[in-house]
């Protein structure tokens, strides 16, 4: 269970990145951690109950994610399932991505995050998203953390017991 202030810390965690500034690496490695202990406790095929908006191949555009969320509905209100790929193409999938973390971690019966193709190191290292980690970081660290992560994220969903 999480304390008032490390919900709190989350909640400005999620309001910077709502504006679509990145977190710093230290805070990376921190949030990379809680989503990874949370996404270790899943199975690979991850139950999801309806009503639920579901979303993919978001590829780092940012302000499309935020563009979702006013149709779909703000969070905690409306569940979501994020079918992958959230890095490359886009000029902002550090934040793209730190946001859908962060938003698992706050709301994680809400939010189901899987894997796509592009949640892959050798896809993603060679189509951008190492590339902007080590503009936005000046090294690989964060690129590092975000993509431990990814060996953890579920393959599949079933939504209401159905494919």
């Amino acid at each position: 269970m999480r304390t008032r202030s490390e919900i709190s810390n989350l909640d400005k965690q999620i309001e910077q990145l709502m504006k679509c500034k990145p977190l710093t690496e230290t805070e990376v490695k921190a949030l990379c951690e809680k989503v990874r202990e949370i996404l270790s406790q899943e199975p690979n095929v991850v139950p999801v109950k309806k009503p639920v908006t579901v979303c993919g191949d978001i590829h780092g555009q940012f302000y499309d994610l935020l563009e979702i969320f006013e149709i779909g509905g703000k969070l905690p209100d409306t569940n979501y399932l994020f079918m992958g790929d959230y890095v490359d193409r886009g000029y902002h999938s550090v934040e793209t991505v730190s946001l859908i973390f962060a938003l698992k971690v706050r709301y994680k019966d809400r939010v189901t995050i899987l894997r796509g193709n592009h949640e892959n190191r050798d896809i993603n290292k060679i189509y951008g998203f190492y590339d902007e980690c080590f503009r936005k970081y000046g090294n690989e660290n964060a690129w590092k953390h975000f993509t431990d992560v990814f060996f953890y994220l579920p393959l599949s969903a079933l939504i209401d017991d159905q494919v």
